[in-house]
């Protein structure tokens, strides 16, 4: 990596329609001008599959989130390595952008399942749970019920991802939750309970 643009000059070419300016800063060796970079560039709305595939491999974490987060919107980048990253909140941040996506393919939908029940860290497993829900596929539905007997966190959002589903172990999943300890998950599941009901 070079050095070249900084982080405020980055940040305002991606204001003022300075391309050149906003793609020098991905060369940056300033992590934090390479995350300005990214950012300009998907303003200017110039920002490139490869860009951001690139960017999933930097050396840097908080560079590989901000590349997940924007992939969201960039269904030709894929996702799968990060969510294998090293950092917990990168794997997260590329959950997230799961669920944000209209279709993830089978190998992120099976990675994700995987993630709901086996993460080591219950970010990771919160996270992965809601972008099930989000993609709504029958596939990952084992997963989300699981994810219904993990931690008051886990189990909130396991809850809300329960929504576009249906049937008996659904409805005995979130009915269980009615009588939940923790009174935020109670709250998930008399909302979703009050939502089936109207």
């Amino acid at each position: 990596m070079t050095t070249g643009p900084t982080r405020r000059e980055v940040v305002i070419a991606g204001h003022s329609s300075d391309l050149a300016t906003a793609t020098a800063g991905l060369a940056s060796a300033d992590a934090t001008v390479r995350i300005a970079a990214l950012g300009a560039l998907d303003r200017l709305g110039k920002l490139t599959a490869a860009d951001l595939t690139s960017a999933t491999c930097d050396p840097t974490a908080s560079v590989r989130r901000r590349a997940a987060e924007l992939a969201a919107s960039h269904p030709d980048v894929d996702l799968l390595p990060l969510l294998a990253d090293d950092d917990v909140n990168v794997v997260e941040i590329a959950a997230w952008s799961c669920g944000e996506r209209a279709d993830v393919g089978d190998a992120v939908l099976s990675r994700l399942i995987q993630l709901t029940t086996g993460a080591d860290e219950p970010l990771v497993r919160e996270s992965c749970a809601a972008a099930l829900g989000a993609i709504g596929d029958s596939r990952g539905l084992p997963a989300i019920l699981a994810a219904c007997e993990d931690k008051p966190a886990v189990r909130r959002r396991a809850i809300l991802a329960l929504a576009p589903f249906a049937g008996d172990d659904v409805r005995a999943a979130v009915q269980h939750a009615l009588d939940d300890r923790d009174w935020q998950v109670r709250q998930a599941a008399e909302d979703l309970w009050r939502a089936w009901n109207e």
